[in-house]
């Protein structure tokens, strides 16, 4: 170690060095910045189980890695980050210190500055690794209704950092290809700005964009149905190309009149706080259609909404079609209940909208697990489907062409023939129809992105989702 060290920088100090003198200093270093280093437990494993070896300062500067490494570092700011949350700056002094014939004096010195080097190498490969990878923050943690399985790197992926062998093949292979990446990144570095947009928030939604696409949750099958919320739109993709578009409209959200916006920020926006009828992210599977659906209401609709419109009309119930359950018997004569005496918090009455021509669900419905009870649906209100802002749900997505759709997913044939049967019929009974295989379905928040044409479009922060992405960016790119 000690030979090695002194060839490359001619000062003596370094022919005292010892691989037995450098191990406890190393480990106390690690001790030292236990608090400090974002990667610790995998660090500290590994130089544990490796004899304290300083791998990347000695396999790694003669050959000038350290030197590429730092000058990818220094161009973090193409991505949406900053230089100094990897210590660039402090990486290169101490590294022209180990090279200097004169820098280091004593061999104490020499041993804390290549312990320091060693662990800053270690700890900013690894957080610029995973950044690109699997970006800086888990959505799971920051939002409220996030449900689509995202890939985290776990100590495996992480420690394989350390048997890289050429560090600039290494950081050119885990740069993003995707087309979408790639021009987010160019429109970021060329200052590009958007319509309506001060280039500083300009610059912000595309670093928030740029940090979802590198969350590793994207869709992996050749067929599979999007739906991007701030987009109103849902798209069947089939092969990388859209086999179908619509409208949709989803749920109500917290941020509408876009009266908040990336500029105006504080640290409150760390905490996301959805409204409670917005369209929870997911990923799921499309197992069914149901036609002419009971609407099964739940218990926030019946007594914010339906409660109050009984009480106002003693025959609302049985001119919406709605059949009442109290402890789960059918009341037979519900005009005869007064509902302005009813708590709105009595959960014994229940609430079903039988199918026809006003069932809130239209005639009908695509069902797919999830924890928070949403699905695709038809409706008898077509209105907002002709406005821009199609934030008017209670959480489940309206198509604005649901035969269409069941057409797209069941192809022709006796299936999607029953599907139309039905559909027309005046006094229908609900009926379910099984996919022959079932269709992967994402519901995505994206803001910004790059169409068909080249063109990046950009959408309005409907669920102040990107306020509180970017707001949990600063802990990362501020220091």
């Amino acid at each position: 170690m000690g030979e090695v060290l002194f060839e490359r920088s001619h000062n003596k100090v370094f022919k005292d060095v010892t691989p037995q003198g450098f191990a406890p200093v190393l480990q106390q270093a690690l001790q030292q910045q236990k608090t400090s280093l974002n990667n610790y437990k995998v660090i500290e494993a590994w130089y544990r189980q490796n004899e304290y070896d300083p791998i990347f300062l000695m396999d790694h500067t003669a050959n000038g890695d350290i030197q590429n490494l730092t000058s990818y570092l220094d161009r973090t700011a193409e991505h949406g980050l900053v230089p100094a949350m990897f210590h660039t700056d402090t990486i290169k002094a101490l590294l022209s210190r180990l090279n200097d014939k004169k820098a280091i004096k004593s061999l104490n010195q020499a041993y804390r500055d290549m312990a320091k080097l060693e662990l800053l190498v270690a700890n900013s490969l690894i957080t610029y690794a995973n950044a690109l990878q699997f970006g800086l923050i888990d959505p799971k943690r920051i939002y409220a209704n996030y449900y689509t399985k995202t890939l985290r790197p776990d100590s495996a992926s992480t420690s394989r950092i350390f048997s890289v062998e050429n560090l600039k093949s290494y950081l050119d292979s885990i740069q993003p290809r995707n087309p979408q990446y790639l021009a987010l990144q160019k429109a970021l570095a060329s200052g590009t700005l958007a319509p309506g947009m001060s280039k500083e928030e300009t610059q912000r939604i595309l670093v928030v964009n740029l940090e979802r696409l590198r969350w590793k949750n994207k869709p992996t099958e050749n067929r599979y149905v999007v739906v991007n919320i701030p987009d109103f739109t849902l798209n069947l993709m089939e092969n990388g190309k859209c086999a179908l578009c619509m409208k949709v409209c989803v749920g109500e959200g917290r941020n509408q009149d876009h009266a908040n916006t990336l500029v105006e920020y504080d640290d409150s926006d760390k905490v996301d706080r959805p409204f409670t009828h917005e369209t929870p992210q997911l990923n799921s599977l499309i197992y069914v259609a149901e036609v002419n659906p009971v609407w099964n209401i739940p218990q926030s609709i019946a007594s914010k909404e339906i409660m109050v419109e009984a009480a106002k009309d003693r025959y609302y119930l049985s001119n919406k079609n709605i059949d009442v359950y109290k402890n789960g018997q059918k009341i037979e004569d519900t005009e005869t209940i007064d509902w302005s005496q009813v708590k709105k918090d009595d959960d014994s009455y229940e609430f079903k909208q039988q199918p026809g021509a006003d069932n809130a669900l239209g005639k009908i419905k695509f069902l797919f697990n999830n924890k928070t009870n949403v699905y695709l649906h038809d409706t008898p209100t077509q209105a907002p489907f002709k406005q821009a802002m199609r934030a008017v749900s209670h959480g489940c997505v309206r198509l604005e062409k649901p035969l269409e759709f069941a057409h797209a997913l069941f192809g022709d044939g006796e299936r999607y023939q029953t599907i139309l049967d039905n559909y027309g019929k005046d006094n229908p009974e609900p009926t379910r129809l099984y996919l022959p295989k079932k269709v992967p379905v994402y519901i995505t928040y994206i803001t910004c992105w790059v169409d068909e044409t080249g063109t990046i479009q950009y959408r309005k922060d409907i669920y102040a989702q990107d306020i509180v992405l970017y707001a949990h960016l600063q802990k990362f790119t501020t220091v």
